[in-house]
């Protein structure tokens, strides 16, 4: 792939924009004053930096490191005692003093908007000198082509090229080193440029993010720059750092978005708005699980006051009444809808296997919000929601819909469930798809569950604010989604 100067955003940027996410980070910023201030959502926040920290290096195999332990760091705290012998590929003192140095840039980049500074070369090489504190060496190509290691230049452009061989012999040309300022100075000017004019987070970070890697400025560090710099764009929104792997599949999570990255190349920079859209989303949905009782950690007479200050600044914000029988509204509609497509689908399968499997079948069952029944499948919902990092509140509005296939004494279900985030409704329902098989055919709540997965990277969620339209459009492409990975989750147990 040959280089090109870097491009300014697309025109048509506004139609890049994700407006879920924005009516999700608009219910975040009707409770965000009252959450700041709680030792949970502290809690929240340091984990959330802490996994990112860990990720970084994940993500440009500085270090291998076991998922077990990364997860016990993200819980406990980054300390080299809590990484056994034998989880990581290095040794676990080198591999601390590397998250650290990415858990600082985070804190780093939170101080840098709070001083509202903008955008410079001279932060940014300041920011490349913090991430490779600790690394002394990177890998290079000589002019004959043999492979070795060199030192490496901190805080400073790249004095040769970095141009990368993939596997297939083909070379992936970067910015030459003596346009590399020129370019960077065109790279600050153009975000500057769209910070003035309002570009969606999510679209300005995509666009930072990948113009950077383009240039690649830098001799070793590029992508862990690159992330920091849309999470610079996130949190001046007063979002959440970026978020690239998956807890339950790193490896899908660093292709798709390698993927994304390399159709940007192509000039398609959708994908990449796109999967950033999806992980602030997730990271919002977290945070929104918060217990709510997490609030009356902040008792002072002035956490008092500021919230009936806030109050008053949201009286035009429909009460919480309103607001839950408004989406619980939508949740209604977007039941039937999904019930009209699971009747669909359970006459197709039921055709094919009368003809390719005697003695199968396929049986679609539901429950609405006034069912007795709507109670039923708590485990599989909690345990989904759990893989999905969200807190399901079933003690409010409930609905489901499953569609159970019998084949060859095993029965694949698969269940739909609508029910609200958080402990306590907050205008904001969530739509769940999960997988599972049981070993006979019972269809008991409490029957043997095994192999239970998410049928979605996220839940679906929708708030009061939605136009109805352009929801039940969305919620259609997020369905068809669903039963595509259903139907393969069912082939694949077969």
């Amino acid at each position: 792939m040959e280089w090109q100067p870097i491009q300014d955003i697309p025109q048509n940027w506004h139609e890049m924009t994700d407006h879920s996410l924005h009516l999700l980070a608009s219910i975040w910023n009707e409770q965000r004053s009252r959450m700041e201030a709680t030792q949970s959502y502290q809690l929240f926040l340091a984990k959330l930096r802490r996994r990112i920290a860990i990720e970084t290096g994940v993500i440009e195999r500085l270090y291998t490191i076991d998922r077990g332990v990364t997860r016990l760091l993200i819980e406990e705290g980054i300390d080299a005692a809590l990484i056994q012998h034998g989880t990581t590929d290095r040794p676990a003192s080198e591999v601390v003093q590397l998250i650290r140095d990415h858990e600082q840039s985070v804190d780093v980049l939170f101080d840098f908007v709070a001083g509202q500074r903008n955008l410079s070369t001279s932060f940014i090489k300041q920011l490349h000198q913090l991430l490779t504190r600790h690394q002394e060496y990177t890998e290079a190509t000589d002019p004959f082509g043999k492979p070795g290691r060199v030192a490496l230049i901190r805080g400073d452009w790249k004095k040769f090229p970095n141009n990368p061989q993939r596997a297939d012999g083909t070379i992936h040309h970067y910015c030459p080193p003596e346009q590399v300022s020129s370019q960077m100075d065109q790279l600050i000017a153009w975000h500057l440029e769209h910070q003035a004019n309002g570009v969606s987070p999510e679209v300005e970070a995509a666009w930072l993010h990948h113009r950077f890697t383009q240039i690649h400025p830098f001799q070793d560090g590029n992508g862990r720059v690159a992330r920091n710099l849309a999470t610079l764009v996130f949190v001046r929104a007063g979002w959440f750092p970026l978020v690239v792997l998956d807890d339950e599949n790193e490896d899908l999570a660093r292709t798709k978005y390698i993927d994304a990255l390399e159709k940007a190349d192509d000039g398609d920079l959708k994908p990449l708005v796109d999967l950033f859209a999806e992980n602030q989303k997730k990271v919002f949905i977290s945070s929104l699980s918060i217990s709510e009782e997490a609030i009356s950690e902040t008792t002072t007479w002035t956490a008092a006051l500021d919230a009936a200050i806030e109050r008053i600044k949201r009286k035009q914000i429909p009460s919480e009444a309103e607001a839950t029988l408004q989406v619980q509204q939508f949740a209604e509609r977007l039941f039937q809808a999904a019930a009209d497509k699971f009747r669909d689908v359970e006459r197709e399968i039921g055709l094919s296997l009368s003809k390719a499997m005697p003695g199968a079948f396929v049986r679609l069952d539901k429950a609405s919000s006034d069912d007795e029944r709507a109670g039923f499948y708590r485990y599989q919902i909690i345990q989904t929601a759990r893989k999905l990092n969200y807190y399901a509140n079933l003690s409010g509005y409930r609905s489901w819909l499953r569609l159970a296939i019998g084949t060859n004494n095993l029965q694949t279900e698969i269940l739909l469930s609508f029910h609200v985030l958080g402990y306590k409704p907050s205008g904001i329902m969530i739509c769940t798809a999960c997988g599972y098989r049981r070993s006979s055919s019972d269809d008991i709540d409490t029957s043997f569950v095994e192999d239970l997965q998410p049928l979605s990277t996220t839940p679906f969620e929708f708030t009061y604010q939605e136009d109805q339209h352009s929801l039940e459009d969305r919620f259609k492409k997020w369905l068809d989604e669903v039963l595509i990975l259903g139907i393969d989750y069912w082939q694949k147990g077969l």
